[in-house]
């Protein structure tokens, strides 16, 4: 019986098993999104797609467009987000645009969750990989300004 096989890093995982034979390929994901705000029962959703990018550094620039549906509003959103590279390959650093830090990104189970605080509100992370063409996150959001669940569910676009 032959060793199970080692899981890739989490930049391949993101990018794609036709990554390896087309570097440069990016990884394409469709996104919904369920928003709770838990302060008075607003419920939304979004959906769209996520797009993972290659970049010089060994990380990758992150792309999402959609549509956000929220009652006083329907229309379209997108952001973009900057994943950095760490030593060990399961994981990556996630960073705004403009460079400050945001969270660690992770499916191990010592290392799948993490925080991130925005004045004055605490921002806490859950990542859970659900098998090689599906992964969800959950932001649960707390503080005197906010009160809310963000729950993402992504599969893999296939090429």
């Amino acid at each position: 019986m032959n060793p199970p096989s080692p899981e890739p890093s989490l930049r391949a995982y993101l990018l794609g098993s036709n990554a390896a034979d087309h570097p440069g390929t990016p990884g394409r994901w469709q996104l919904e999104r369920d928003l709770l705000d838990r302060s008075d029962g607003t419920c939304g959703t979004f959906s769209g797609v996520v797009v993972y990018t290659p970049t010089d550094d060994g990380g990758l620039a992150l792309r999402e467009e959609g549509t956000m549906r929220w009652p006083s509003f329907t229309g379209p959103a997108s952001r973009k987000y900057v994943l950095k590279p760490l030593p060990q390959p399961d994981a990556l650093d996630v960073f705004f645009p403009d460079g400050r830090p945001f969270h660690r990104m992770s499916f191990t189970p010592d290392t799948s969750q993490d925080s991130h605080w925005c004045d004055p509100d605490t921002y806490r992370v859950s990542y859970t990989r659900q098998g090689p063409e599906a992964f969800s996150y959950s932001w649960d959001v707390t503080g005197p300004r906010k009160d809310l669940l963000l729950v993402s569910r992504l599969e893999r676009i296939s090429p």
